[in-house]
């Protein structure tokens, strides 16, 4: 081995030794004599010249020859530049990834070095298992396969949301029999039980463990302290400083997803924790949705936020004044304490509150109020917003709700109430019951200290049983609830203060406040405060930090959710239960990131392997290439080279004539084949796989047209942009690829006439899952260079009157196999107005050239021969809901190719309405 270069056959580089000899050969043998015409030689005839001397090969036709031969020696012994190191162990290979959340963020530099080994061990005949750790085979052992039995396997692996489980992996591990090697690629973080993996893993063979060079970063779950956001960054590296930026997403006014804030995050030298603050107005704070470390793919580098972040504004309105001195009497004091942490509080008049519009208003013993209060407030609450009520000598004394339910009350009350020593005297001061299931204080612990000395009853009603969600321990409701609209009425029957009850001094008044999502839960909520609830999945997080749809995910016990490490039963994401939501993250709070440290017996190395690359042919046609300029020399110098130029001539027109032939028939069976029947067309990018997804996706889109409407399209053709006629179809899907080449003029000629002439070209850069319109993707950035030249009109998001949503099926979203809302057409003319009584603007009849985004939907629509889909989509039954509304968008699109805007006429308006609901 030479530097980076070694020889599968070195002993054939004895050969060189040889050349010398070769030289001083050749240099012995005269060129060929030049034969020319003469008739005077004839007289020549029969003479001997005794003193005749050949001439000398030329130099440079003989260091030619040398060159030659040269090369052919090297490329016989088969040179490799970079060659993979030798391994000796030549049993089975087990090739273990840990594919957390922490693999993300160079995934397919892993991918490609694993390929890399496995295709050595296949070169060695040895048999290969590849196993993630975050996804453990069933049962016991492993099956060692061939190694192309992984190859073709690798590029489905993905990484997990979660940490491997290091004691379930030793188990396993200590279940195979036999002696193994090991690679392992490391995510580079401290797992626990991870040294016990790595030493059993040696003793059964030896292992080698492969790590990535990248930083491992992730964000902790946000918080808000003294009016500002802290999101708490980590880092696995802290030799020097680093700055990392950190975006805020949610939903702006329109409901569409954009960024909304960003800050720097910045780490000092040795510390791998740092922390970012925010000051928002509660506006925009309440908007956010998640946090990310920009730039980074992984689960880890998300904030998702839950109600711990979105403060409510909460009105406060006594119906006592508060005695200067007396705050622990005040029945305002207690709830500030409760609620003043997380919450923004309003001490106004009522008329005001109605005003400001809060999340929350209370009323704490507040007995009469005028019709015009009461209307105002019933039509808040109707309109979705909470009015908690607590009692007090004011409603017990006064006539409200007596003979009819008031409104503002969820249940009838008795006159009078009900104290210890009156004529309804319990004896002593009550205890509470447990909690019901139903009740949104399920799971809550009782303190064993809370008693009830007074209360305002309720009258007995059937219905009095479903709207308590509190009692005491005789069964007294406590608590009632009952719904008004789309808001909610809650009657505490006891005061806010302590004057009737020990509740207001507990922390379970807290709590209960928390599960009536009056208050905001604390960043890191204990199993108790979860307890009691199932929680449903409704975002989850991919290993990549991309959130998903949760579908078919089961419900999560509380404690569980709370307590439980992150699996596969257990992923991150957003989950929902009661009235409120908990954000279940990747990292914790104060979770520090820990690399992991190898004993020395366990050799490192990098994921970044040089290339092998065979230098064998390089050298063989090089010496081909020389022994013909050779052969072309010596007829040179001989003076037949121009009688065989003359000849070659003739034999390559001979040659061409033919194939011209058959291009111009392949062109003629291209148009009768494009013409004959409704024919879509994909380009050819090069990419055999991209081109078989086109193909496969035009031809399941054709089947659904089939079945669905009166088209029923050829199979689909791939097209040449140097070479094929375009104008044969009405629509050409063009896939992007960073990697395709950038076609010439005359391409760029026909293209343009084609979209002058009513063609449209359906651009796709597939990248939507990473990058919306416009972004610096590199499939965006290769449009962006493919479409320069190209005669594109204005272009817009399009509209929500826009033919696209209604020629077919009507539509709002345009999926594919990723869920992108950006998806560009012709801009409509600017004096494109909506008629009165017309759902739509009166647009002309022309059809957008071309439609861009990036939904990927030619794997979304993708279909083998059997008719079923090639391609899995999301999860469960929302996978194929979104399957079956990216093929509406395909049939949608392909009505409006064939058929312009005319479902813009008015005489569709009646139809479209009914359908509209309007």
């Amino acid at each position: 081995m030479i530097g980076g270069l070694s020889f599968a056959a070195p002993g054939l580089l004895l050969a060189l030794i040889a050349l010398p000899i070769l030289w001083w050969l050749l240099r012995a043998v005269p060129p060929a004599p030049i034969r020319r015409r003469f008739p005077g030689v004839a007289l020549l005839i029969g003479l001997k010249d005794d003193d005749s001397q050949t001439d000398k090969t030329p130099w440079w036709l003989l260091l030619l020859r040398m060159l030659a031969v040269a090369a052919a020696i090297i490329g016989f012994a088969g040179p490799v530049l970079n060659p993979p190191e030798e391994r000796e162990t030549d049993g089975p290979l087990l090739v273990l990834m840990d594919a957390s959340w922490a693999s993300a963020r160079d995934w397919p530099v892993r991918l490609d070095r694993a390929r890399g080994l496995i295709e050595e061990a296949g070169r060695d005949g040895r048999p290969v298992a590849l196993v993630q750790l975050t996804d453990l085979p069933a049962g016991e052992g492993v099956a060692f396969q061939a190694a192309n039995t992984w190859l073709a396997r690798l590029d489905n692996l993905e990484p997990q949301p979660f940490a491997p489980d290091m004691g379930a992996a030793l188990d396993w591990v200590q279940g195979i029999e036999g002696e193994f090697q090991s690679f392992w690629f490391s995510d580079g973080l401290d797992h626990p039980g991870r040294d016990d993996l790595a030493q059993a893993l040696a003793d059964a063979g030896g292992v080698i463990a492969f790590e990535g060079g990248r930083d491992v970063l992730g964000l902790g779950p946000a918080r808000f302290e003294d009016g500002v956001i802290l999101v708490p960054g980590y880092r696995l590296e802290t030799e020097a400083d680093r700055a990392v930026t950190v975006q805020a997403f949610g939903l702006d006014p329109t409901g569409v997803e954009r960024e909304l804030a960003r800050g720097v995050l910045a780490f000092a030298a040795g510390d791998g924790e740092a922390e970012l603050e925010l000051d928002l107005p509660p506006e925009l704070r309440n908007r956010i949705s998640r946090f990310q470390i920009a730039g980074e793919r992984s689960a880890g580098a998300v904030s998702l936020t839950d109600d711990g972040l979105q403060r409510r504004e909460v009105g406060l309105l006594a119906g006592a004044s508060e005695a200067e001195g007396q705050e622990l009497l005040s029945p305002l004091h207690y709830l500030r304490q409760a609620l003043a942490p997380t919450a923004d509080l309003l001490e106004v008049g009522l008329s005001d509150l109605l005003l400001a519009s809060p999340d929350v208003i209370i009323l704490a013993d507040v007995a009469t109020l005028s019709p015009e209060e009461t209307q105002g407030l019933q039509a808040w609450v109707e309109r979705g917003g909470m009015l908690v009520r607590f009692a007090g000598p004011r409603l017990a004394g006064s006539d409200v709700a007596r003979d009819q339910l008031d409104p503002l009350l969820p249940v009838r009350l008795r006159e009078g109430g009900r104290t210890v020593g009156g004529a309804m005297s319990w004896g002593e001061p009550k205890a509470l019951r447990a909690f019901d299931e139903d009740s949104p204080f399920y799971g809550l612990r009782i303190p064993a200290d809370v008693r009830v000395s007074s209360q305002v009853l309720a009258q007995p009603d059937p219905e009095l049983a479903s709207r308590s969600i509190a009692a005491l321990a005789d069964g007294t409701p406590l608590v009632t609830r009952a719904r008004l609209g789309q808001g909610q009425i809650v009657l505490f029957h006891v005061t806010a203060n302590a004057e009737w009850s020990t509740l207001p001094l507990s922390g379970l008044f807290v709590q209960m406040l928390e599960r009536l999502a009056i208050s905001t839960r604390p960043v890191d909520p204990d199993a108790i405060d979860l307890a009691g609830i199932t929680w449903v999945p409704e975002v989850l997080l991919d290993g990549f930090g991309t959130r998903r749809e949760a579908g078919v995910m089961p419900g999560v016990d509380g404690i569980d959710l709370a307590t439980a490490p992150l699996s596969a039963e257990l992923l991150p994401g957003l989950y929902s239960g009661s009235e409120r939501r908990v954000a279940r993250n990747v990292l914790g709070a104060e979770e520090m990131l820990s690399a992991a440290s190898w004993p020395a017996a366990i050799p490192v190395e990098g994921m970044d392997a040089r290339p092998v690359v065979t230098l064998a042919w390089a050298f063989l046609s090089g010496a081909f290439v020389a022994l013909l300029i050779d052969s072309l020399a010596a007829l040179w110098l001989s003076g037949r080279l121009p009688g065989l130029a003359r000849t070659a001539v003739l034999l390559l027109a001979v040659t061409l004539a033919p194939e011209a032939q058959a291009q111009e028939e392949s062109d003629e069976a291209l148009a009768l084949l494009a013409t004959s029947e409704v024919t879509f067309g994909y380009v050819l990018t090069g990419d055999a796989r991209l081109d078989e997804t086109s193909r496969a996706g035009l031809y399941g889109l054709g089947l659904t047209l089939a079945r669905r409407s009166s088209v029923e399209p050829a199979p689909p053709i791939g097209i040449d942009l140097e070479s094929d006629e375009l104008v044969f179809f009405p629509m050409i899907y063009w896939p992007i690829s960073p990697d395709q080449p950038i076609p010439s003029d005359a391409a760029y000629a026909r293209l343009n006439a084609y979209l002058r002439g009513g063609g449209m070209i359906v651009f796709d850069t597939r990248d939507a899952d990473i990058g919306r319109f416009g972004t610096s993707t590199p499939n965006g950035r290769a449009l962006q260079e493919i479409a320069r030249p190209l005669d594109i009109p204005p272009l817009e998001p399009v509209p929500e009157d826009h033919v696209l949503t209604r020629t077919f099926y009507l539509l709002q979203d345009f999926p594919g196999r990723h869920l992108g809302r950006d998806v560009w057409v012709e801009a409509a003319p600017p004096d494109a107005e909506q008629i009165e009584g017309m759902p739509f603007r009166n647009l002309n009849d022309g059809v957008t050239p071309v439609v861009i985004g990036g939904n990927d939907w030619a794997a979304a629509w993708a279909m083998g021969e059997n008719g079923r889909p090639l391609y899995p989509i999301g999860r469960g039954f929302a996978g194929e809901r979104q399957r079956e509304i990216a093929l509406r968008f395909g049939v949608n699109l392909v009505m409006h190719v064939l058929s312009g805007n005319y479902k813009s006429d008015q005489v569709h308006v009646p139809a479209l309405l009914d359908r509209l609901g309007q």
